[in-house]
Formats: structure tokens, C-alpha cells, sequence
């Protein structure tokens, strides 16, 4: 786990014990980026390309350094502004220097404009720090109060062990209800006083007291555009991010043998789209050995090596651009087919053949507390193994397609939206194609009347209900366990969708007790103004927040050593440009592949076929539900005394039917039973790991006391 971490302070007078652990306590193994009462410290395995540092001082040109070479041995001033840009950033050094000059006068929502994934940091004099977090949420920031000051990192857990909080079983109850309800979660975390900075926000630490401020409006921005200049946007947005990953001069072949470059084709038409322009980038020729790229000079150089003549040297050969290591895993039909083709030679497949190392639920049966601790829980962590072995087959820097559909698909709330903007009739090609779905699913009758007027009927409520009732409506049903588990069709599915806050696929095995704690927090929140958003963006911008939160915790689960993970559609620039898309663009059927088959298009892969990636996809469910089978006889031991029950938080008896009717293969499950079977493992998981982790793991000079990972229940 690669995090930054830091504090700042008021000034502890000499002897004080404030100034006695400011003195004695700092992270392990940890690289100082700059001192003072404001430090900054980057941990973990930092590759030197992605540390960045800019330096102004009074009257002096700015400074970039790349990589850490210890703090910089010149005092600071108040006039002193530093920036440290930790990640992958596609910005050039006279870009960065720019950039700090125009942050001298408060404005920093320009240094989230870069191509990639990266964490900002801006310090300004000796006391003032602003972190800048991402739109997405795939790289969080944290804060706490210490040393009557705050600590802050991009890790949750470092904090924890730094003030020794325990779990909040309050906020646990809220991830497994309603994860993407930011009523029920709040900014707390799993960490009792650990606080999360929302995505698209800066944490602002002047003088020791942290002030949030949004430096990226939800509701503000240019208004939506029409669809061929939003798509263009897209088009360089999504292209520029692949690029300068693909451009960045990285490490060769690593120890374990893995290419530089790789791209994962297990994700349908989003992750052959990231390969086939990573495979479209012109690169000059590697040199020999994984060194620098050799210069691509005509002709080479003249010498006067043969007497009497101007001879130029033999022409070494050299070898051709690199080829990206292309991973499949137990697919090879649909866009894999297409992104292999002749035409494209770069790209080098490799499919690996299923095993039971590769199925859900591989790793937890023999010791729960034997995989990694990651920073919060996550349903990745029951599929770790599974992904393990596919990064493992690809290259040190990987690029994948997570996050597209988020990014891209129109949120079935957002059929709200347009009876909001007065446009009623642009629901009619969703709602038909989903009456089209469901008649083919479950007959004419139910498909042709009943999924449209159900879906219309929940698009006009949506568009009408106040905030603070819809809120009470979702803790009644909370209260009274009134949780649908049958919605089988596509219809019901999207119907259910249409409202401000909706339970997850884990709520129905809580506890009565932890649904009323959930519900309270839902009450209280409704008496809070209502948001200025529609439902319906509101909606997709905090599902794109939960998956940029998954997407973190399979880094931290399963990236390998010395290995990269990127997720293009997660930076801040593609976020930006997928919003320029119109509502009623998103919304048609088919959305997310006829735009990206437009991305392709728009960078000249004109050879696509008008119905890419519009073939029906693999059976997800199979892999987890053998995963489950093979796995039943561990599962049943985790749950035999699991910490779930001892903190309150699930319904027991419940549990255990579901995990073996799950394993039984004849057994018709109801939508969302895998998933929230997944949400409550990898959260036990998660909890066996914390409760086994020696405290101070994270830093030196901490007072050994003695700190349980799990307290008794506390829904706060």
C-alpha cells in the first residue's frame, strides 16, 4: 500500500507532550518529502517518476524535482509555496510550475486538470496544507484530530493506528445497507474519528484546523453539449489518459517477467477499447534490455571513421515497439476477438484456463487472516485470488477498463431527470428497450404493459417526491425490513432504482438493530437542506463513488509488487468530459458501446463492425457461484463464530441459509444474493485481518498500549 501522510499543527511549546510526540512519531519506512511544522512523508514503494515536487520561492524561478532525494535543505518563508504531485500525472515540468504560479492567488481546481491519477498536495508558507482529492474517489484523503491539531493521509488506516481508534460499527452497518446512499454513510469511515474528504473536494489544514471546500460543483460546470462535440471531448479526454501512460518511460521487463505494458480484455467492450488505443499510440523503438527509448535518427550520424570518405556506421537494427501483454481470463469470444486481429500486432494474448485458483472465494477458506489488510472492506477481497493471477499475467503498468460503465451508462435515475427538464418523451427508447428485454424474459403481457407503466409511474414519483420523504420512506422500509428481493426483470430492477436512496444487496441479512441505527441516520439527514442536484445525477455520481472505492481496494488486495494498475475512465479529465454527454445520449440502449465505438472511430479504428459489443455477455454469476461450492466447508467455519454477530451488526440464521443455498447449484437465487453475499464476507474477512494486526505497524515512537480492533457494538 502506497500512501502520503502528514500533519500540521499549532505551536507546542517546548516540554509539552504535544511537542514530545511531534518529535518521536513518524511513519515506518517513510521517504520526507518536506519538514517543518508542516511535514509531508510519501510511504510505501514509490517509483521515482511519481513523486513530483515544485518549489517557489521570492524572486527565484520555480524548482521541479522528480523523484525524493531527501526534503529540501533550505528554510521556507511565508512567501514559500511548495507542490508535491504523487502518482501518475501527465503534465510536463513547465505545466506543474505553471500551475503553482496560478495557485498563488487561491485557485487550485486547475491542478486537477492533468491527464491521469495523482494526489495534489499545495503547502503555502509554514502552516497552511491543501489536498486535493479526485471526482471519482479512487484516491481518497483522510483527516483526524492530533496533537491538538489534525493528521491527515490518503490511507484511512495509518490514521487509525495513529490515535489507536476503533472500528465503527455504525459506519459498517451503513456500507452494507445502503453503500451508495451519502445520507447513511456520511464522511465517516470504518475507523472510529477518522474522517474521508468527498470526492471532488480540498482539505484546507491552516494552523492545525481542517476546512473541506468542493473546488468542483456537482450541479456547476458547462451545461451538457450536444452529442458529436461531447463525444469529441470524450474522445481526447480518454485518449490523452491512455497516452501518457502508455508514453511514460517506466521500467523494463521486472523481475517476475512482466511487460511493460499490459491490458486486461476481461471486461468486455471497455477494456478492448483501452487496449486498442494503447495499441494505436506511436511509440519510437525500446532499446535493448528495457532502457531508455532510442532516438529515431534518419540515416544516423556521420563520422569520419574511413579515411577518405564521410562513411555513416552500420545501421543497428532495432527491434520494433513493444507489444502489450493482453490478459483474458475464461473469455475468449466478444470484443477480445475483434481487439486481436491482425491489424493490431501489438497486442500479445495470453488466456488464462480456469481453475480453482481463479474462482471467487479461493483464498478465505484456508485462513482468513492470511491475505492483505487493506484500507477499508470491499467485496474484491472474496475475488482477491482471482484477480492475483490475471495482474500477475500482465504487464508492470496495466491498464484496464474499470469504471466505463459508471462513467459512461445513463443511471436509471436519471429518467427523473428529463420528466424534471420537461422532456417526457425522450423516456420512450429506454423504457421500450427495457419492455423489449423483459417480453423476451417473461412474456408479452408482463413485458409490453407492466414494465412500462411500472418505470414511468417510478420516473414521475422520482421527479416529485421531496428529499426529506423520500429519505423517511427509505427508513420505514429499513424499520420494517421491507426490502424487495424479487425483482427479477429488467423492468423492476431499473423501477427500483428510481429513488433517492436505495438499500444494497446486503441489507436484508442485517440485524434489526443495525437497519434501526441505519434508518436513524437516514432521518437525521433528511432534515438537512435538499441537495441542489437532480436525483438522477445524484445518483450516478455517488454509484461512480462506490465503484472508484472498490476499485481501491483491488489495488490494495491484489496489485502485485512493483506493479501498476490504471483505470483511465477514473481520471478526473475523462469524469469531466463523460459529463458533457446529454441525458437522453446516456439513456438510449446500447449508449456506453455505440460511444466508445465512436472514441474508436474518432481516433481512426474504422473497421468495427456497427453492432460492437452489443453480443451477449458471459455468465458472471457462474465463477462466484463455484467459487462458493468449493469453498462452503471455510465459509462455514468463518461464520461458525464470525465477528458480524458479536458486533450485532447481521442476522445469523439468515446468513448461513443464504451461503448454502448459494452453493447449492439447482437453487434459483434472487437478484443481488451473490453480491450481498460477497459485501458481507469480504467484510468479515476485512475484520479478522484488523482484529489480527499488531498495533504500530504504521509508525514509530507510539505508545504501546493495548487497543482491540473491535469494540462492542456502537451505532452511532
Amino acid at each position: 500500500m502506497r500512501w502520503l501522510t502528514g500533519w500540521s499543527t499549532g505551536v507546542p511549546r517546548a516540554g509539552t507532550p504535544a511537542h514530545e510526540a511531534l518529535a518521536l512519531v513518524t511513519p515506518i519506512a517513510a521517504r520526507p518529502l518536506w519538514t517543518g511544522p508542516n511535514p509531508l512523508w510519501a510511504v510505501g514503494d514509490w517509483r521515482p517518476e511519481e513523486i513530483r515536487l515544485v518549489t517557489l520561492r521570492p524572486g527565484a524561478p520555480a524548482i521541479v524535482t522528480t523523484g525524493s532525494g531527501g526534503p529540501d535543505p533550505a528554510d521556507d518563508t511565508p512567501a514559500t509555496i511548495r507542490l508535491a504531485v504523487l502518482g501518475h500525472c501527465g503534465a510536463s515540468d513547465a505545466e506543474l510550475a505553471a500551475g503553482l504560479a496560478a495557485a498563488r492567488g487561491g485557485a487550485v481546481r486547475h491542478l486537477t486538470a492533468w491527464p491521469g491519477s495523482h494526489t495534489v498536495v499545495l503547502r503555502s508558507g509554514t502552516r497552511s496544507t491543501v489536498l486535493l482529492t479526485d471526482l471519482a474517489g479512487a484516491r481518497p484523503v483522510f483527516h483526524t484530530p492530533w496533537c491538538g491539531g489534525t493528521a491527515y493521509a490518503t490511507a484511512a488506516l495509518p490514521l487509525a493506528d495513529l490515535i489507536g481508534a476503533p472500528l465503527d460499527t455504525g459506519h459498517l452497518a451503513a456500507r452494507l445497507a445502503c453503500p451508495e446512499s451519502p445520507e447513511a454513510l456520511g464522511t465517516g469511515t470504518p475507523y472510529l474519528g477518522v474522517q474521508r474528504v468527498p470526492p471532488g473536494h480540498a482539505l484546507a489544514v491552516r494552523g492545525g484546523r481542517p476546512y473541506l471546500a468542493a473546488y468542483d460543483e456537482p450541479g456547476g460546470g458547462p451545461p451538457p453539449r450536444g452529442e458529436a462535440p461531447a463525444v469529441r471531448e470524450l474522445t481526447r479526454a480518454l485518449l490523452e489518459s491512455v497516452r501518457s501512460r502508455v508514453r511514460t518511460t517506466g521500467p523494463g521487463p521486472d523481475d517476475a517477467g512482466r511487460a511493460r505494458l499490459g491490458v486486461d480484455l476481461s471486461y468486455g467492450t471497455a477494456s478492448a477499447t483501452v487496449a486498442l488505443l494503447a495499441a494505436a499510440v506511436p511509440l519510437a523503438p525500446a532499446a535493448p534490455g528495457g532502457g531508455e527509448r532510442l532516438p529515431a535518427v534518419r540515416g544516423g550520424a556521420r563520422t569520419g571513421a574511413v579515411k577518405g570518405s564521410w562513411a555513416r556506421p552500420a545501421v543497428r537494427e532495432q527491434p520494433g515497439p513493444e507489444r502489450l501483454a493482453a490478459v483474458t481470463l475464461d473469455e475468449t469470444d466478444g470484443p477480445v476477438t475483434l481487439a486481436l486481429a491482425p491489424d493490431t500486432p501489438r497486442l500479445r494474448h495470453t488466456v488464462l484456463a480456469p481453475g480453482p485458483g481463479t474462482l471467487p472465494y479461493a483464498g478465505p477458506g484456508a485462513d482468513p487472516r492470511a491475505g492483505r489488510l487493506t484500507d477499508e472492506p470491499g467485496p474484491e477481497l472474496v475475488a482477491a485470488a482471482r484477480a492475483e493471477a490475471r495482474f500477475d499475467a500482465g504487464g508492470t503498468d496495466h491498464l484496464t477498463g474499470y469504471g466505463a460503465r459508471q462513467v459512461l451508462d445513463g443511471h436509471p435515475a436519471r429518467l427523473a431527470d428529463l420528466i424534471r427538464a420537461g422532456r417526457p418523451r425522450e423516456l420512450l427508447p429506454p423504457v421500450a428497450a427495457l419492455a423489449g428485454a423483459d417480453r423476451a424474459a417473461v412474456g408479452v403481457l408482463a413485458g409490453a404493459l407492466r414494465t412500462p407503466l411500472t418505470v414511468v409511474r417510478a420516473a414521475h414519483r422520482l421527479s416529485r417526491i421531496r428529499y426529506a420523504d423520500a429519505l423517511d420512506d427509505a427508513a420505514v422500509r429499513l424499520t420494517v425490513r421491507h426490502i424487495e428481493d424479487e425483482r427479477g426483470t429488467a423492468g423492476a430492477r431499473s423501477a427500483g432504482d428510481l429513488a433517492w436512496c436505495v438499500p444494497g444487496p446486503a441489507a436484508r441479512w442485517l440485524s434489526d438493530e443495525a437497519l434501526s441505527a441505519v434508518a436513524l441516520r437516514l432521518r437525521l439527514a433528511a432534515r438537512e437542506p435538499a441537495p441542489a442536484e437532480n436525483p438522477g445525477a445524484r445518483r450516478a455520481r455517488h454509484a461512480l463513488h462506490r465503484h472508484a472505492r472498490s476499485f481501491r481496494t483491488l489495488v490494495h488486495a491484489a496489485e502485485q509488487p512493483g506493479q501498476r494498475l490504471h483505470a483511465p475512465f477514473l481520471d478526473n479529465q475523462v469524469v469531466r468530459a463523460a459529463r458533457l454527454l446529454p441525458d437522453d445520449v446516456r439513456l438510449q440502449p446500447g449508449a456506453r458501446h455505440a460511444l466508445l465505438h465512436a472514441v474508436l472511430t474518432g481516433v481512426g479504428r474504422t473497421d468495427l463492425p456497427p453492432d460492437w459489443g452489443r453480443g451477449p455477455r458471459p455468465d458472471r454469476a457462474a465463477p462466484a457461484r463455484a467459487g462458493l461450492r468449493l469453498a462452503a466447508d471455510g465459509l462455514a467455519e468463518l461464520f461458525d463464530a464470525p465477528l458480524l454477530a458479536e458486533a450485532g451488526l447481521i442476522d445469523l440464521p439468515a446468513v448461513r441459509a443464504g451461503l448454502a443455498g448459494s452453493a447449492d447449484p439447482s437453487a434459483v437465487l434472487p437478484p443481488g444474493t451473490l453480491e450481498g453475499l460477497a459485501d458481507l464476507v469480504s467484510t468479515e474477512l476485512w475484520l479478522r485481518r484488523v482484529r489480527a494486526r499488531r498495533h504500530g505497524a504504521c509508525w514509530t515512537g507510539l505508545p504501546l498500549a493495548e487497543r482491540t480492533a473491535l469494540t462492542a457494538a456502537r451505532f452511532a
